[in-house]
């Protein structure tokens, strides 16, 4: 990547604002703590959420985390081993335990969850008290599939805090129109990090409503209450500061309909994080939720001016800018580092941290 030059800033006013002289005391206030107030406490999460419910695949996608991590010098996905739709009816007990065991021995800059059965399933006490008590200091978090309401929230928290894990943050799927409903308040509770979309169970719980297409590469960006729910989930999680994660594309060796869909989900409809089912679509993922070189280099300039202005408007390039469009760059940045893109030598340093 190219070396952003220094930022073009000015301390003339504009469109009747006022512009502050730089002094020292912006550079020593991190962007993430000045520009996201509150909602930096939620953290950003990678951009990835892969998926894998078999013991070999659980391996093999927990050693490509590791050599990826090494390779872009950030975990940019997380690996989330399934107990849900991997354990065989009758050995729950048991893939629980193997969960636990591959987790243990995860390298300590693994990100790694567990999806657990839903609230109303017999195998879902057991499950908690089972991982969530034994990998409490391990995980990233907890996946809870199939919640309808804030009252399947409150009972998942309560099975953590029965466990002794009551840190763990909790991500939940929706996954019925009741589900989409009531996205708000679910995205509302403390402890929610995050939504995912569950695409197949929704088109299902229309009983034949939405036809089989929907649950397509291209049909889930057309049918309008399958991109109505998407739409909605969104903006739910936006609304209350959580991450809204993207549903899965069924069609894993189309690498085009993989990259198209990820590209729509980032750029059309405000997810920041999307569901991979097979390993060769964590690179096309990463590859479309990424910011440009362009955007990186532009994002740095922005911060590097805003930071000398101890975050106050300034005239930039002949525009007006304060910190709600310096949250916009951040945001940018913090994208960046996620991929595990290149960043210039000056945004580089932001990352360096204990902020990182």
């Amino acid at each position: 990547m190219r070396r952003a030059g220094p930022p073009q800033a000015s301390t003339a006013p504009s469109g009747g604002s006022e512009v502050r002289e730089a002094t020292s005391v912006g550079a020593s206030v991190h962007p993430r703590d000045v520009l996201l107030g509150a909602q930096a406490a939620t953290g950003f999460l990678p951009v990835c959420d892969h998926y894998s419910g078999v013991e070999a695949r659980m391996r093999k996608s927990l050693q490509l985390q590791a050599e990826m991590c090494e390779e872009f010098g950030a975990c940019v996905f997380d690996v989330t081993l399934d107990c849900e739709d991997g354990a065989p009816v009758g050995g729950e007990a048991d893939h629980a335990a193997m969960v636990v065991a591959l987790a243990t021995l995860a390298s300590d800059k693994a990100r790694v969850a567990v999806r657990v059965h839903a609230v109303d399933h017999p195998a879902f006490e057991s499950d908690m008290a089972t991982i969530a008590s034994k990998l409490a200091q391990r995980l990233s978090h907890i996946m809870v599939p199939k919640v309808e309401s804030v009252d399947d929230v409150i009972r998942a928290e309560q099975a953590l805090i029965a466990a002794s894990a009551d840190a763990l943050p909790l991500h939940v799927l929706i996954e019925s129109p009741l589900a989409v409903h009531n996205a708000f308040d679910i995205a509302a509770h403390p402890r929610v990090q995050s939504l995912s979309f569950g695409l197949m169970d929704f088109v299902s719980a229309h009983g034949g409503a939405i036809p089989a297409e929907g649950m397509s590469s291209q049909g889930q960006f057309t049918h309008p209450l399958v991109v109505r729910a998407k739409l909605e989930i969104a903006s739910a999680c936006h609304a209350h500061g959580k991450v809204p994660s993207h549903c899965v594309v069924t069609e894993f060796n189309d690498a085009a309909a993989m990259t198209t869909a990820a590209r729509h989900a980032a750029r059309q409809l405000g997810y920041t994080r999307m569901w991979s089912i097979h390993p060769n679509q964590i690179r096309p993922i990463l590859e479309a939720f990424a910011p440009s070189e362009g955007e990186i280099e532009d994002a740095t300039k922005m911060i590097a001016a805003a930071q000398r202005a101890d975050w106050a408007p300034i005239s930039f390039e002949g525009k007006l800018h304060d910190r709600a469009s310096y949250r916009y760059y951040w945001q940018v940045l913090e994208r960046a580092h996620q991929t595990g893109r290149a960043l210039p030598a000056e945004a580089q340093t932001y990352f360096q941290t204990a902020h990182s």
